[in-house]
């Protein structure tokens, strides 16, 4: 009988121990004791303490299998992606996406929108300061910002214009820019509009009377120039057909582009204004020496001295193409 029991004892603990195979001979069956041991050991295993987690994954949103866009502004250009891990496709919802690298962090702000649905808001498009020649300073005067960046370096045929800003070199050499454009109505109005026959017909009486209101801050000597100059100016366009000819065959039509980076590079004259001031002085004009001439020359457009870091410098190439687009067409036709 002991034997027997005792036989009995060991074949039933090797039943007890023993795995068996499944019926397709490829997996072995584990008994619920060793599962549970090993669902014990996975349940005690804990996050380690101090670690990162996602800042998305802390937000704790329901995730939807739909494709979300993702559209994010930085200097006006949207960079678009997506990913189906961050919001639920029923709303739109605000995140801050952190760029990080090794010495500084960007923050960039985005907006989380489904397929197919709207952006209702999108970060608004931070421009920076516009680019202007070293000269333009936070300090200077708003018309003279205005000045030059619309007429100055602007390339002009008008005849009234020319004579206008050929005059206005002429002042430079006794006043500033700011000055001269502060008075620029007073000069208007004492010059008819600056037309090159009512100035020529100033008699001396007008020009006296002129010099002693002072109202233009011009010495009479100058204002005496800037009427021969007008009578000059009647010649010329009658040799010419129109001064804006004149002008404008001594650079074949075409402005001289210069490449400065800075201001220091732009000159007072050139050999190019030192020529015109001589064609100009034998013509019988008056005080128009080579850098008046090359004041002329860069305020008319003859020449583009707009810094190439200057917004300025391509919108005036622009506009003369434009210029001369235009008027081939208008001869073709």
């Amino acid at each position: 009988m002991s034997e027997s029991s005792e036989l009995d004892s060991q074949a039933k603990q090797e039943i007890e121990t023993r795995k068996i195979l499944g019926p397709g001979g490829n997996r072995v069956r584990v008994f619920e004791e060793e599962k549970k041991k090993k669902d014990g050991m996975m349940k005690n295993k804990k996050q380690q303490p101090g670690k990162k987690t996602n800042d998305v994954v802390a937000t704790k949103k329901l995730v939807s299998h739909e494709s979300l866009k993702f559209v994010a502004v930085k200097n006006g250009l949207a960079d678009i992606c997506s990913d189906s891990s961050l919001c639920n496709g029923s709303a739109a919802k605000s995140v801050s996406i952190k760029k990080k690298s090794k010495n500084s962090s960007v923050n960039k702000a985005a907006k989380i929108v489904p397929d197919g649905g709207e952006i209702l808001a999108i970060s608004p498009i931070v421009r920076g300061p516009v680019k202007r020649c070293d000269w333009i300073t936070p300090n200077s005067e708003p018309m003279y910002i205005t000045f030059h960046d619309e007429e100055w370096g602007n390339p002009v045929t008008d005849e009234r214009k020319l004579f206008e800003l050929l005059v206005l070199s002429q002042a430079l050499a006794e006043l500033t820019w700011p000055t001269i454009l502060s008075k620029r109505d007073t000069f208007r109005k004492l010059f008819d509009n600056f037309e090159p026959s009512s100035v020529a017909s100033i008699d001396e009486k007008k020009l006296l009377s002129m010099s002693a209101n002072g109202s233009s801050k011009l010495s009479e000597q100058k204002l005496r120039a800037i009427v021969e100059n007008a009578k000059q100016v009647l010649k010329i366009q009658q040799e010419f057909g129109s001064f804006s000819n004149y002008c404008w065959r001594f650079v074949n039509n075409r402005p001289i582009r210069n490449g400065f980076r800075y201001g220091r590079q732009v000159p007072a004259k050139t050999p190019k204004s030192e020529l015109i001031s001589k064609d100009l002085m034998q013509r019988g004009f008056r005080c128009v020496g080579p850098t008046v001439v090359y004041s002329f020359m860069q305020v008319s457009g003859m020449v583009n001295d707009h810094l190439i870091s200057c917004f300025r410098h391509n919108e005036c190439r622009k506009n003369l193409e434009a210029k001369v687009e235009a008027s081939e067409t208008s001869s073709c036709t």
